[in-house]
Protein backbone atom coordinates (compact mmCIF):
# COMPACT_ATOMS: atom_id res chain seq x y z
CA UNK A 1 0.00 0.00 0.00
CA UNK A 2 1.22 3.30 -1.00
CA UNK A 3 1.42 5.97 1.71
CA UNK A 4 -0.69 9.38 1.47
CA UNK A 5 -0.44 12.57 3.58
CA UNK A 6 -4.17 13.19 4.57
CA UNK A 7 -4.14 16.73 6.22
CA UNK A 8 -6.94 17.29 8.54
CA UNK A 9 -8.92 19.60 10.10
CA UNK A 10 -10.71 17.84 12.61
CA UNK A 11 -11.84 14.14 13.20
CA UNK A 12 -15.28 14.63 11.98
CA UNK A 13 -13.79 15.91 8.59
CA UNK A 14 -11.18 13.18 8.47
CA UNK A 15 -13.40 10.14 9.70
CA UNK A 16 -14.78 9.63 6.01
CA UNK A 17 -11.33 10.27 3.99
CA UNK A 18 -9.71 7.92 5.97
CA UNK A 19 -11.95 5.07 5.06
CA UNK A 20 -12.20 6.35 1.37
CA UNK A 21 -8.57 6.37 1.04
CA UNK A 22 -7.80 2.92 2.78
CA UNK A 23 -10.58 1.69 -0.06
CA UNK A 24 -8.91 3.02 -2.76
CA UNK A 25 -5.58 1.07 -1.84
CA UNK A 26 -3.45 3.86 0.20
CA UNK A 27 -2.22 3.96 3.74
CA UNK A 28 -3.12 7.48 5.43
CA UNK A 29 -1.01 9.47 7.44
CA UNK A 30 -2.56 12.36 8.81
CA UNK A 31 -1.24 16.02 9.42
CA UNK A 32 -2.80 18.19 11.80
CA UNK A 33 -1.28 21.53 10.72
CA UNK A 34 -4.03 24.36 11.29
CA UNK A 35 -2.52 27.62 12.58
CA UNK A 36 -5.64 29.31 10.91
CA UNK A 37 -7.98 27.86 14.42
CA UNK A 38 -9.13 30.41 17.09
CA UNK A 39 -9.07 30.43 19.72
CA UNK A 40 -5.91 28.16 21.38
CA UNK A 41 -8.48 26.26 23.28
CA UNK A 42 -10.35 25.40 20.14
CA UNK A 43 -7.28 24.06 18.19
CA UNK A 44 -6.77 21.82 21.39
CA UNK A 45 -10.01 20.45 21.25
CA UNK A 46 -9.85 19.30 17.76
CA UNK A 47 -6.27 18.45 17.67
CA UNK A 48 -6.62 16.08 20.48
CA UNK A 49 -9.85 14.33 19.15
CA UNK A 50 -8.38 13.71 15.62
CA UNK A 51 -5.09 12.35 17.49
CA UNK A 52 -7.36 9.91 19.50
CA UNK A 53 -9.28 8.71 16.58
CA UNK A 54 -5.78 7.97 14.95
CA UNK A 55 -5.28 6.05 17.63
CA UNK A 56 -8.22 3.53 17.75
CA UNK A 57 -7.45 3.46 13.54
CA UNK A 58 -4.02 2.65 14.27
CA UNK A 59 -3.10 5.86 11.71
CA UNK A 60 0.18 7.72 12.42
CA UNK A 61 -0.99 10.96 13.25
CA UNK A 62 1.74 14.39 13.21
CA UNK A 63 1.45 17.73 14.48
CA UNK A 64 2.57 20.74 12.33
CA UNK A 65 3.34 23.79 14.70
CA UNK A 66 0.41 26.43 15.29
CA UNK A 67 1.84 29.31 13.64
CA UNK A 68 -0.99 31.66 14.41
CA UNK A 69 1.01 34.86 14.21
CA UNK A 70 2.08 33.66 10.62
CA UNK A 71 -1.74 33.10 9.40
CA UNK A 72 -2.50 36.28 10.38
CA UNK A 73 0.22 37.94 8.53
CA UNK A 74 -0.81 35.88 5.11
CA UNK A 75 -4.26 36.85 5.17
CA UNK A 76 -3.56 40.59 6.65
CA UNK A 77 -5.94 42.67 4.75
CA UNK A 78 -8.43 39.71 3.73
CA UNK A 79 -10.05 39.44 6.99
CA UNK A 80 -13.12 41.11 5.90
CA UNK A 81 -13.14 38.61 2.98
CA UNK A 82 -16.79 36.23 2.95
CA UNK A 83 -16.28 32.81 3.41
CA UNK A 84 -14.77 31.48 0.42
CA UNK A 85 -13.22 34.51 -0.48
CA UNK A 86 -9.38 35.22 -0.79
CA UNK A 87 -8.93 35.02 2.63
CA UNK A 88 -9.41 31.24 2.53
CA UNK A 89 -7.57 30.60 -0.66
CA UNK A 90 -4.45 31.99 1.27
CA UNK A 91 -5.20 29.77 4.30
CA UNK A 92 -5.83 26.88 1.93
CA UNK A 93 -2.25 27.67 0.41
CA UNK A 94 -0.68 28.12 3.77
CA UNK A 95 -2.06 24.95 4.72
CA UNK A 96 -1.22 22.83 2.27
CA UNK A 97 1.80 24.41 1.10
CA UNK A 98 3.24 22.99 4.68
CA UNK A 99 1.24 19.54 3.99
CA UNK A 100 3.66 19.17 0.97
CA UNK A 101 6.93 20.16 2.62
CA UNK A 102 5.63 17.74 4.99
CA UNK A 103 5.13 14.88 3.23
CA UNK A 104 8.11 15.67 0.68
CA UNK A 105 10.19 15.86 4.35
CA UNK A 106 9.11 12.42 5.05
CA UNK A 107 9.29 10.96 1.83
CA UNK A 108 5.76 10.69 1.09
CA UNK A 109 4.92 10.69 -2.90
CA UNK A 110 0.87 11.88 -2.70
CA UNK A 111 -1.01 14.48 -0.37
CA UNK A 112 -4.95 15.54 -0.07
CA UNK A 113 -6.74 17.08 2.25
CA UNK A 114 -9.99 16.62 4.11
CA UNK A 115 -11.02 20.70 3.76
CA UNK A 116 -12.97 19.39 0.22
CA UNK A 117 -15.73 17.11 2.19
CA UNK A 118 -17.44 20.58 3.86
CA UNK A 119 -19.97 21.69 2.11
CA UNK A 120 -18.93 24.66 3.43
CA UNK A 121 -16.03 24.86 1.14
CA UNK A 122 -15.43 25.07 -2.90
CA UNK A 123 -13.52 22.15 -3.98
CA UNK A 124 -12.29 24.02 -7.17
CA UNK A 125 -10.92 26.55 -4.91
CA UNK A 126 -8.73 24.06 -2.80
CA UNK A 127 -7.61 22.33 -5.45
CA UNK A 128 -6.44 25.77 -7.51
CA UNK A 129 -4.28 26.43 -4.51
CA UNK A 130 -2.81 22.85 -4.07
CA UNK A 131 -1.84 23.08 -8.44
CA UNK A 132 0.06 26.31 -7.01
CA UNK A 133 1.45 24.45 -4.53
CA UNK A 134 2.96 21.51 -7.43
CA UNK A 135 4.67 23.89 -9.62
CA UNK A 136 6.94 23.66 -6.45
CA UNK A 137 6.90 21.17 -4.51
CA UNK A 138 7.51 17.72 -6.32
CA UNK A 139 4.89 15.56 -4.18
CA UNK A 140 1.64 15.18 -6.34
CA UNK A 141 -1.75 16.43 -4.79
CA UNK A 142 -4.75 13.80 -5.32
CA UNK A 143 -7.88 15.86 -6.08
CA UNK A 144 -10.24 13.95 -3.83
CA UNK A 145 -13.57 15.74 -3.78
CA UNK A 146 -14.50 13.86 -0.59
CA UNK A 147 -18.08 15.69 -0.13
CA UNK A 148 -19.16 13.73 -3.07
CA UNK A 149 -21.31 10.23 -2.73
CA UNK A 150 -22.54 11.13 0.60
CA UNK A 151 -18.91 11.59 1.89
CA UNK A 152 -20.20 14.52 4.17
CA UNK A 153 -23.45 12.68 5.14
CA UNK A 154 -20.94 9.78 6.24
CA UNK A 155 -18.59 12.03 8.04
CA UNK A 156 -21.57 13.28 10.03
CA UNK A 157 -22.77 9.37 10.82
CA UNK A 158 -19.19 8.14 11.86
CA UNK A 159 -18.55 11.12 14.50
CA UNK A 160 -22.01 10.58 15.68
CA UNK A 161 -21.01 7.12 16.33
CA UNK A 162 -17.61 7.42 17.99
CA UNK A 163 -19.09 10.75 20.11
CA UNK A 164 -16.22 12.90 18.50
CA UNK A 165 -16.82 16.42 19.21
CA UNK A 166 -18.03 18.70 16.42
CA UNK A 167 -17.14 22.18 16.31
CA UNK A 168 -19.85 24.92 15.33
CA UNK A 169 -17.66 26.73 13.01
CA UNK A 170 -15.25 26.18 10.03
CA UNK A 171 -12.22 27.31 12.56
CA UNK A 172 -10.60 31.29 12.29
CA UNK A 173 -12.07 33.75 14.31
CA UNK A 174 -13.75 34.98 10.91
CA UNK A 175 -15.86 32.27 10.42
CA UNK A 176 -16.73 31.93 13.95
CA UNK A 177 -20.25 34.68 12.71
CA UNK A 178 -20.24 32.55 9.17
Amino acid sequence: MEKILLHACCAPCASYPIIKLIEDNYKPVVFFYNPNIFPLSEYKIRRDELKKYCEKLKIEFFEGEYEIKEYYEKIKGFEKEPEKGKRCSVCFYLRLLKSAQFAQNQGIKYYTTTLSISPHKNSNQIFEEAKKISEIIPVKFLEYNFKKQDGFKFSRQIARENNMYAQKYCGCEFSISN
